[in-house]
């Protein structure tokens, strides 16, 4: 509920603060004193255009801030505006405060718990907060968009609505899916032609992950077959030596130190640990001069198998290249993840088929739930076209008629009903949209196009009373509802705002005193004239002789009979509020 008002420098008001309270506020005054100005603040403060008239005259700038606090639905209905837009007041969630600036050079601002926000923010969170029923436009009930939802929460039918959401849902994934699907099958065969070619040329190599580097040791060893066997024919020859030669080898060299040493050692055992290193070394020529004549009888020059490797090792090089790969592996993984992606393409049409059966459920299970919605619908119209009726006569509009006006329209691509298609949304099937005959003999019309002022407001006043339940708005207010009717409409008026404060909390801009002797705070409005610029002021009335004083001069009626018929009007009031 709007529990704190702030104003400054807005029109004829100076510096205004108000407190208001959570039942049935209501504020009178003389006619002119600036009542209805409050309203403007309000609306202001909500998101309505900003207009740099409305700052005083010698001020620069306009101020208007209000503090919210906020029940469970209140709570729930702005939360996700804020989390969105990061505006969450971690020190107290039980609290919003809206500020709104307006400059006199045109430029207007707007900060939500502190932070800065665009204009369309604010009217998402003022909408939640606030409806404003009187000569603007911030009529909820206005606007055809709101209509279903209203008729659904009065007909109890959220849950099954939210069910047929969550279905919709689910349809709209596996139409977006088959028409993916459908668009891509030339591309997508296209890219499966690729695929098996990239594939097909990748499995022919017949890849195995080790032979590139065996492949490249071999290609070398061929590449340089003359000058490895001159190599292990030079080292063989130093260790055997030459037959054409005098000089001994060096395999015969390290055998004859090794017997010298073996004799000397005989001779002087401190000499041992050199004859076996020697022996050692002797051993060990010998090995490597096998080793050697292995290896220069293994060496040959094939050009034909050189020829191969070179073949081979360019094929592997042309697949790394055009598959962008670094190694056979990465060449072998391409490969797999190709013949994933074939496989998905190929299974395609089997897929689409698929889908296509789960659409066809779908769009039947869903006609099943918005035949029930529409059904239901229809039903509750007619129970709340009655009631809204009723309410009209006790509000003098006693040959309005009213009507919830339920409509569907057919769709070949529709949900299934019966044997019919009809366009739908998450809401149903059906349009809703409330009509309005305010005279006898005239047919309904949209509600936005046959009723302004004051009748707007008792029109918006009946639907509230029979909404109650349904509507989800914390604060009301409306201003001039009471235009064009008399004391006596204005005691039933008075009693049904009243009676929606149960649920709400309602301010009430208005200047018959039967209404006003319902209120439960009652504000007191006047133009003070002693300043150079006239100025508004607001004063909470308290006790009963304040009340009885303002009522009287509500009146007219001057005198102790004012003051008498006043508290008359007043006590009424109490009897039927029970109090």
């Amino acid at each position: 509920m709007l529990e704190e008002l702030r104003i400054q420098n807005f029109a004829v008001i100076d510096r205004l603060e108000l407190n208001f309270g959570a039942g049935f506020n209501v504020i009178t005054g003389e006619t002119g004193a600036g009542k209805s100005i409050l309203v403007d603040a309000v609306e202001l403060l909500l998101g309505a255009r900003a207009d740099p008239l409305v700052v005083r005259a010698g001020s620069e700038r306009s101020r208007i801030e209000g503090l919210f606090k906020l029940d469970s639905r209140a709570r729930l209905a702005v939360q996700p505006v804020l989390e969105r837009e990061d505006l969450v007041d971690e020190d107290d969630a039980d609290y919003l405060s809206i500020m709104r600036e307006v400059r006199r050079r045109g430029r207007s601002s707007a900060r939500i718990n502190g932070f800065p926000v665009r204009s369309e923010v604010l009217s998402q969170i003022g909408g939640a907060l606030v409806d404003i029923h009187g000569q603007s436009q911030h009529l909820s009930l206005f606007r055809p968009r709101y209509h279903i939802d209203l008729l659904d929460r009065y007909a109890d039918l959220l849950d099954l609505r939210a069910g047929l959401a969550r279905m919709v849902s689910e349809l709209t994934r596996t139409q977006a899916e088959i028409r993916n699907l459908r668009d891509d099958q030339e591309s997508l065969q296209r890219r499966a032609d690729l695929l098996r070619h990239e594939l097909e040329e990748i499995q022919a190599a017949q890849l195995d992950p080790k032979e590139e580097n065996e492949l490249l040791d071999q290609r070398n060893r061929l590449a340089n077959s003359e000058q490895l066997a001159n190599l292990a024919a030079e080292a063989l020859r130093s260790l055997n030596g030459d037959e054409n030669a005098q000089a001994a080898s060096a395999v015969d060299g390290l055998m004859t130190a090794a017997a010298a040493l073996a004799k000397l050692a005989g001779i002087d055992p401190g000499m041992a640990e050199n004859y076996t290193q020697a022996e050692d070394l002797a051993q060990t020529a010998q090995d490597l001069a096998l080793t050697l004549t292995r290896y220069a009888d293994e060496v040959e020059y094939d050009p034909y198998r050189l020829d191969e490797l070179e073949e081979r090792l360019e094929l592997i090089r042309t697949l790394k290249r055009r598959f962008r790969s670094e190694s056979i592996d990465e060449l072998l993984a391409y490969a797999e993840r190709a013949a994933t992606e074939l496989q998905g393409i190929d299974a395609s049409d089997e897929r689409l088929m698929e889908l296509a059966r789960r659409e066809d459920k779908l769009m039947r299970q869903i006609g099943d739930i918005c035949g029930r919605l529409s059904r239901a619908r229809a039903q509750a119209a007619q129970e709340m076209s009655a009631a809204v009726i009723d309410e009209l006569a006790d509000l003098r509009m006693e040959g309005a008629r009213f009507e919830a006006l339920l409509g569907q329209a057919e769709h070949p691509a529709g949900c299934i009903v019966g044997d019919r298609r009809y366009k739908f949304d998450a809401k149903g099937m059906d349009d809703v949209e409330f009509m309005l005959s305010a005279n006898p003999g005239e047919p309904p019309r949209p509600l936005a196009k046959v009723a302004s002022g004051g009748e707007a407001a008792r029109i918006m006043l009946a639907l509230k009373r029979v909404l109650t339940a349904a509507d989800q708005t914390p604060t009301l207010i409306f201003d001039e509802v009471d235009q064009g009717i008399g004391g006596r409409i204005g005691a039933v008026v008075g009693e049904k705002l009243w009676s929606l404060s149960g649920a709400h909390q309602v301010l009430c801009v208005t200047h018959l005193p039967q209404l006003a002797s319902y209120a439960d705070v009652h504000f007191q409005v006047a133009k003070d004239m002693t300043s150079p610029h006239a100025a508004t002021e607001v004063r909470q009335l308290r006790g009963d002789d304040e009340r009885v004083a303002e009522l009287a001069a509500m009146l007219g009626t001057a005198g102790s009979a004012g003051l008498q018929s006043a508290r008359e009007i007043l006590d009424a009031a109490r009897r039927v509020k029970g109090i």
